[in-house]
C-alpha cells in the first residue's frame, strides 16, 4: 500500500516519535506490513518540484494513494483562507492540498493531537485557525467535515496523542495494510482502540501510593500526583504505562503528571497542567466512572490505612522505608 506523510501546523515531534520505533524499526514494520512510503519530511530524499509533482499526480488520479496521514493542525488563518501557511512553490494554501489529496486516499489518518482535535497550535486565542482534520477541539468539524468518509469508507482515524506513540502509529496503519481495521476499532472520538480503551493509570508505578492516597507533594516526590500535581492518568485514554517508549519510558515513569494528551482540548485545562484543581478540598477532575461521593468515602478510608512506609515514601525523593522483610514462619 502506498503511503504519503505530509507535516502542516506542528512541531514534527510524532515523526520524531515514530523514527525511534524499536523491535521493529518503522522502515522494518513498514517493509513487513507491505507499506511503500512514497513521502515523508524525513525520511525521503525527493524534494521541491519532485514533491510537488507527486501531490500533483495523487490529485489528478495519475498516482494511487492508500493512507494520508497528517501531522499537525491544518492552519485556516486567516479568515479561513489558508495563507498563514502556503505550500512553497506553488501559491496554494497547505489546508488545500490536504483537502484534494485526502479525496483521493483510501484511508485518512490524523497523526498526533494536532491533527486530530487542533491540538498546542489551536491554543491561546487560536489567531491562526488551527483546527483538525474532521474535529475542532472537542466538536466535529476540522477541514474535512463531520460526514467526511475516505475511499476505504472509514473516516478519519485519530491516532491522538502529544507526540504518538510509534507503535501505536505502526499497529494502526499495518493493520490498514492488512486490512484488518474497520469502524469496530475506533471509539467515539475517532481513535484506535487499541490503545484508547486502556487507561495511562493502567500499569503507573505509583499505583501503590494512590491506593492508599498517599499523595507527593512536590515534582520530586514519590508519591502519587493526582492530588496535588495535576496528573489525569486516571482520566487519560492511553496504554503510555504498559507499552512504554523504548521499552522503558512513559511521563510518570519519568516523573512528570500525565496531562491527558490523547484527548480534545487537553492543551488549555483551564489551570496550570501540574496542579490538581480543587472544590471544597476534593479535586475537580475526579477517576473516569467514579462518582464524587464514592471517590471521597474511599479515599477518607485509604488516608487513615495508609501505611507509614507510604506516607513517608510519598514525599520524598527516594525510597526512605524499604517494604517489611517478612520472614517465613516456623514449621
Amino acid at each position: 500500500m502506498n503511503l504519503l506523510w505530509l507535516q502542516s501546523g506542528g512541531c514534527g515531534g510524532c515523526s520524531m516519535s515514530l523514527l525511534c520505533a524499536e523491535g521493529p524499526d518503522v522502515l522494518s514494520a513498514f517493509d513487513a506490513a507491505g507499506i511503500d512510503v512514497l513521502w515523508h519530511p524525513s525520511l525521503s530524499e525527493a524534494s521541491g518540484a519532485e514533491f510537488v509533482t507527486l501531490l500533483e499526480d495523487i490529485v489528478a488520479g495519475r498516482r494511487d494513494l492508500d493512507i494520508l496521514c497528517l501531522e499537525g493542525s491544518v492552519m485556516t488563518g486567516p479568515d479561513g483562507t489558508g495563507r498563514f501557511h502556503m505550500l512553497g512553490g506553488t501559491g496554494r494554501p497547505m489546508m488545500q492540498w490536504i483537502a484534494d489529496v485526502a479525496a483521493r486516499a483510501r484511508h485518512v489518518v490524523a497523526i498526533g493531537s494536532c491533527a486530530a482535535f487542533g491540538g498546542i497550535t489551536a491554543a491561546n486565542g487560536n489567531e491562526a485557525g488551527a483546527t483538525g482534520l474532521a474535529h475542532d477541539g472537542s466538536g466535529p468539524g476540522g477541514l474535512l467535515g463531520a460526514a467526511f468518509r475516505a475511499r476505504g469508507g472509514l473516516p478519519v482515524v485519530n491516532i491522538a496523542g502529544c507526540p504518538t506513540h510509534p507503535n501505536w502509529v505502526v499497529e494502526t496503519l499495518s493493520q490498514m495494510a492488512l486490512s484488518t481495521f474497520g469502524p469496530e476499532d475506533l471509539d467515539a472520538l475517532g481513535r484506535p482502540r487499541s490503545y484508547a480503551d486502556q487507561l495511562v493509570h493502567h500499569g503507573c508505578p505509583r499505583n501503590e501510593f494512590y491506593e492508599f492516597k498517599a499523595s507527593a507533594e512536590r515534582p520530586s516526590d514519590l508519591g502519587c500526583m493526582m492530588e496535588n500535581l495535576g496528573c489525569k492518568g486516571t482520566q487519560a485514554h492511553g496504554d503510555c504505562n504498559t507499552r512504554l517508549w523504548n521499552g522503558e519510558g512513559s511521563c510518570l515513569r519519568g516523573g512528570y503528571p500525565c496531562i491527558n494528551c490523547t484527548a480534545p482540548r487537553f492543551e488549555e485545562p483551564g489551570h496550570t497542567f501540574a496542579i490538581t484543581p480543587k472544590f471544597a478540598g476534593i479535586p475537580i477532575g475526579l477517576p473516569t466512572d467514579m462518582p464524587k461521593a464514592w471517590f471521597v468515602a474511599i479515599a477518607s478510608l485509604a488516608k487513615a490505612a495508609t501505611p507509614q512506609r507510604l506516607r513517608h515514601n510519598a514525599v520524598a525523593d527516594h525510597i526512605v522505608v524499604p517494604p517489611t522483610i517478612h520472614k517465613a514462619p516456623k514449621k
